[in-house]
């Protein structure tokens, strides 16, 4: 099995750099979680053991056993935080992509064609090969998935996906950026086992990119953390939940996000749009309603996502989104902000408006503060976070309007809330995912939304941030009128502000 070491590791360009020297080894057998702070180093300390980082010559040395290749890129893989929410085109995804497939294009790839094309190409043709293709897809039960159109999975079956592609080119180590996030708990517990079979039966080496300290899985036996720009020893997974995890309190006690799991909510979960209560607030007076969809029904193809849903959100009530992955959840926040097509032919009413009667996408998102991980795939752009967070009083992806001193100081304000504002004038993509997720966050709150809709939020946010997070979204909400939709597959995520749930269930 593979030994990667790092000696006296430093950077040829001392201006983007770790604090310190990196003295590193993973040896055989070892499965590894790297965790920390947002900004602590993490993606830059896989750079490192990758060959992506330019460091001084001999300071990195692979050892991947007898008869492999001697090149990095035949045995380490890396999926990174942007490879979990869409396709292998990053260049040309833009926001709305997903819905414009009114009726889906038959030369839009499926699942099966793309796995193909990796297999071929991370390998010879052999029988053997194929036998271990058709494994893999049984370990991973694809073959239901293997007909399906890529444009519509769900996050966990893009997951599979991506790891069964990596799989094909059998590599010693396998490095994967936050595996968990955007996945519901049933998910999360079987892409545990998954990961944890692979790894026994390939003999391949796990790196796991954690920011939720609780979720290091079972099967990992070493941890590593990155703080503050600086490597720390790597120790057991039993000495570090009894030390650094437990003891010292830098994720927190015992790994929580700081708040027993509570969220003030006695809500119970409706189906299709049924809740039935007002949670914490009996005595909550309705107000005019924000969004109201009478028996709307979205489907793709042969695939229905979304059926005779009759919902109502009025003003100044706080709603979680709930389902498993590929409930229709993505679905149902496009139509509310009119990035979906199929809206025009339902009956929708956002805003007091009913949709189809004239109004104009820009006029509804004005009302609309939001973020999630599809808008976090699509900001792939080089350009300084400032621009970042004031594209949000544009309501645009990029900035093509010179913002006045007034919106400058209004965008550092809330970059200050969510404390970033030191990252102002730092290009989006050398920031860190976390990082990205703090600037895409003020954007969405930049404009002092009427209605806030926030998808998986507090995706790839340490304890502390999430903690800070959270606080901010209770604080805007317990403003008059202030209308929330949040959506997480972690009960303890929730706002305390919580009044409503509505839960999708698959079709």
């Amino acid at each position: 099995m593979t030994t990667i070491s790092v000696r006296q590791g430093v950077t040829r360009n001392p201006a983007w750099a770790m604090r310190a020297p990196v003295d590193f080894c993973i040896e055989a057998g070892e499965q590894l979680a790297i965790v920390g702070r947002n900004g602590a180093g993490k993606t830059m300390f896989v750079d490192m053991l990758t060959g992506r980082h330019p460091l001084l010559p001999a300071t990195v040395s692979y050892d991947f056993g007898p008869g492999a290749s001697p090149f990095v890129s035949d045995n380490i893989r890396y999926i990174a935080f942007r490879d979990t929410y869409g396709g292998d085109n990053d260049r040309t995804y833009f926001l709305q992509q997903r819905w414009n497939q009114m009726e889906i294009d038959h030369e839009t790839p499926t699942v099966g064609a793309k796995l193909e094309e990796a297999f071929r190409l991370s390998g010879d043709d052999t029988p053997e090969r194929r036998r271990q293709q058709h494994h893999v897809y049984e370990l991973f039960s694809m073959e239901s998935l293997l007909d399906k159109y890529i444009i519509l999975l769900s996050s966990g079956e893009l997951r599979k996906m991506k790891l069964a592609a990596s799989l094909f080119a059998a590599p010693k180590v396998l490095i994967m950026d936050n595996p968990f996030i955007g996945l519901d708990a049933e998910t999360r517990q079987q892409l545990r086992q998954l990961l944890s079979t692979v790894a026994a039966e390939r003999q391949l080496q796990l790196v796991l990119v954690l920011s939720k300290i609780d979720e290091i899985p079972e099967f990992i036996t070493h941890v590593v953390e990155v703080s503050d720009m600086v490597v720390r020893q790597k120790v057991s997974r039993e000495e570090f939940e009894a030390g650094a995890y437990g003891a010292n309190g830098t994720y927190g006690a015992n790994g929580t996000n700081g708040d027993n799991g509570t969220n003030g909510t006695n809500g119970t979960n409706g189906t299709n749009g049924t809740d039935g209560t007002h949670g914490d607030f009996p005595n909550k007076p309705l107000l005019s309603e924000v969004v109201r969809f009478c028996g709307v029904t979205i489907r793709y193809g042969d695939r229905t996502i979304l059926r005779d849903l009759d919902w109502t959100v009025n003003r100044g009530e706080h709603w979680v989104l709930a389902g498993q992955n590929g409930s229709g959840k993505s679905t149902l926040l496009s139509l509310v902000c009119a990035d979906n097509p199929q809206g025009y032919a339902c009956d929708i009413r956002l805003f007091g408006h009913q949709r189809g009667t004239g109004e104009s996408i820009w006029e509804i998102k004005r009302n609309i503060g939001y973020v999630s991980p599809e808008m976090h795939r699509s900001y792939q752009r080089d350009i300084p976070a400032l621009h970042i967070v004031a594209s949000g009083l544009k309501d645009s992806v990029g900035l093509y309007i010179k913002p006045t001193a007034e919106e400058k100081e209004q965008c550092l304000r809330w970059m200050r809330v969510f404390g970033v504002e030191a990252l102002a004038q730092r290009s989006f993509l050398q920031m860190s995912s976390g990082e990205q997720r703090l600037v895409l966050l003020a954007r969405a709150f930049v404009k002092d939304p009427q209605l806030l809709i926030l998808d998986e939020p507090l995706h790839g946010l340490d304890n502390q941030n999430r903690r800070m997070v959270k606080g901010i979204i209770e604080m805007f909400c317990r403003r008059q009128d202030k209308t929330l939709i949040f959506v997480s597959h972690y009960r303890e995520e929730w706002p305390p502000c919580i009044d409503h749930v509505l839960t999708l269930r698959r079709q």
